[in-house]
């Protein structure tokens, strides 16, 4: 009983922020000593603190607890072809340190090393040791088989497909989560962006490759083997030459994009170069954008026949320039089906998979530091 009445506590504080002994025992219908306890035990193991003293009022002045945002960390990094990225986080849910840098490991050994290397510094930039860290969330590209604990469909990342690879990381790391970065951009959006009132909805990301991350009541679907939301094997024209790519992502990704711009003779080194060119005006960087858009739209068309989302969030390096071509995926799809989800750029930018990683980091942590210290 006595712990559940910590947890009680606790959780309230969680979900205010902060309150007073008087405002917890109301809220959560606690006798008043029975709070008083529950908060001196959570204040003696770390897990809260008090912050003040109320000021308004009558009578005599209260104090002000908080959970303790120190009393844990957690880590994300975000594996990408061009980029990795990682950010610590505490408790509270800021983050006090984030370390970029480009990706150029050529094998999954390097990788790793690479993000073990990229974990360390993180953490020493925020003061504190790796061993303080309670949840480690890494994002990859592909599918993550968790029985064989194995990283499937990532053909970006040379070697990451081989086995043991989830082993070197939590051999050099400790124990960590790897999810599917496209998964992890949704939940970034569902917590933190623009997906937050949304009840059933998808992320789409397009960049170097394509994927969704779908989620329905708050919860991600991964579907019966992980693959669900891998919409870059969706069928689209012509047969692709590498199966293991698929079909639409050769069609839809950033690499294709160049390829259609140098086509039409525009010299583009990126495809931010030739959405930079469209808002610049050049007719033929138009073109490419809205062919771009028209194949989103079937992407769209697709999902919305079987998912049914009442919302699709577009990001990455491709799909967040929705300022260019929302005006002529909305015309394609229009032409292709009757549904229609709302279509948004994503809020979080190259931050989508981070945040991602941290709100799924912070809902075990929590839950982790509490069983662990109590």
């Amino acid at each position: 009983m006595r712990v559940l009445n910590q947890r009680a506590v606790l959780g309230l504080l969680r979900r205010l922020g902060a309150a007073t002994r008087p405002q917890i025992a109301k809220d959560t219908g606690l006798s008043k000593p029975t709070v008083g306890q529950a908060l001196a035990d959570l204040e003696r193991h770390g897990l809260v603190r008090p912050i003040g003293r109320t000021t308004a009022g009558p009578g005599r002045s209260a104090v002000v607890y908080e959970p303790n945002p120190v009393a844990g960390y957690v880590l994300g990094v975000d594996i990408g072809r061009e980029r990795i990225r990682a950010a610590l986080a505490d408790l509270g849910g800021s983050v006090v340190a984030r370390v970029d840098e480009r990706n150029r490991s050529r094998s999954a050994a390097a990788l790793v090393r690479t993000v073990t290397d990229l974990a360390a510094r993180t953490a020493a930039d925020a003061g504190i040791a790796l061993t303080d860290v309670v949840v480690k969330v890494i994002g990859s590209p592909g599918v993550i088989d968790q029985r064989s604990r194995v990283v499937r469909h990532a053909p970006q990342l040379p070697g990451w497909e081989s086995l043991g690879v989830v082993d070197g990381l939590e051999s050099s790391l400790g124990p960590v989560v790897v999810e599917n970065d496209a998964n992890l951009a949704a939940l970034g959006e569902h917590v933190y962006g623009a997906a937050r009132d949304a009840r059933v909805f998808v992320c789409a990301t397009v960049g170097t490759g394509v994927g969704m991350g779908i989620v329905v009541d708050g919860e991600l679907f991964r579907g019966a083997r992980g693959a669900a939301g891998e919409v870059g094997f969706l069928p689209y024209g012509e047969s692709s030459s590498d199966v293991r790519r698929g079909q639409f992502e050769d069609a839809a990704s950033a690499g294709s994009v160049v390829a259609r711009a140098r086509e039409l003779g525009l010299t583009a080194r990126s495809a931010r170069d030739v959405f930079s060119q469209a808002r610049s005006g050049n007719a033929t960087a138009l073109e490419v954008v809205r062919v771009e858009a028209e194949r989103l739209a079937f992407l769209v068309a697709a999902v919305a026949a079987v998912i049914d989302p009442e919302l699709v969030v577009l990001g990455g390096g491709v799909g967040s320039n929705v300022d260019l071509m929302l005006e002529p995926l909305e015309a394609a799809l229009r032409s292709m089906t009757p549904l229609a989800p709302r279509i948004v750029a994503g809020s979080l930018g190259d931050g989508a998979v981070l945040s991602g990683a941290i709100a799924m980091g912070l809902e075990a942590a929590r839950e982790l530091v509490f069983e662990v210290t109590l």
